[in-house]
């Protein structure tokens, strides 16, 4: 498993290159945005752990630019612990944002949730789902709008499958942290609001009255075809 670190904290980067190097992780580091996007496109990592101040290029841009070309699992490591901050990185294209100072087990763990949501499994007998907007391909994990590809996340991939895999029931929002996010992310909502406004922006034809991704007020969500 290939992972980039990019933070221009030496210490951070050393300890987390010894950490994931004795756990059979292939590491490389970064200090710089520019660096970043660089290694991101010639070691093509299957994870990338990101700071979010860099001394060149803010982190927001680097992810920015990663999503331009790349669904790779991206977690933010910052010391920003405003709730807004978190905002702006998941809505760019964050997977997890873990806050400055951390636990290694705690990175670890999430590190290893994030390659899960990302990991993609071939099953031909996996269905198609149509719906007037846009066409769902489980197997391939793909996603379709008007005949052309919509680039999602792995991790808004995994809040879609989910609802798609439900097709027509309630999904609860703690249930559905849960098979995302994992266990401890059971009370963390605001993920979900995010996350849905973003799949309603690229899938629905008005992200503002959804047809397709609803919401069941303090319930939780339903995908209805």
């Amino acid at each position: 498993m290939k992972v980039l670190v990019v933070d221009d904290e030496p210490q951070i980067l050393r300890a987390l290159r010894i950490n994931l190097s004795v756990r059979g992780y292939e590491v490389t580091t970064a200090s710089t945005g520019g660096a970043a996007l660089r290694a991101a496109a010639e070691k093509h990592p299957e994870v990338i752990i990101l700071d979010l101040g860099l001394p060149d290029i803010d982190g927001i841009e680097v992810l920015a630019g990663l999503r331009g070309w790349s669904t790779v699992p991206v977690i933010v490591l910052s010391a920003r612990t405003d709730s807004s901050d978190k905002v702006e990185a998941l809505d760019a294209g964050a997977d997890d944002y873990v806050t400055k100072p951390f636990g290694m087990d705690e990175l670890l763990a999430r590190l290893r949730a994030a390659v899960r949501r990302s990991a993609t499994t071939a099953d031909t007998a996996e269905p198609v789902i149509e719906t007037a907007s846009f066409t769902v391909d489980l197997a391939a994990k793909k996603v379709t709008r008007h005949g052309r590809d919509v680039h999602l996340t792995p991790t808004e991939w995994g809040v879609l499958e989910m609802l798609v895999r439900h097709q027509g029931k309630l999904v609860g929002r703690r249930e559905l942290l849960r098979e995302v996010w994992g266990p401890s992310y059971a009370t963390e909502t605001h993920y979900l609001r995010v996350y849905l406004a973003q799949l309603r922006r690229k899938l629905e034809d008005d992200p503002s009255q959804p047809k397709h991704l609803l919401t069941e007020a303090g319930m939780g969500y339903r995908f209805q075809s």
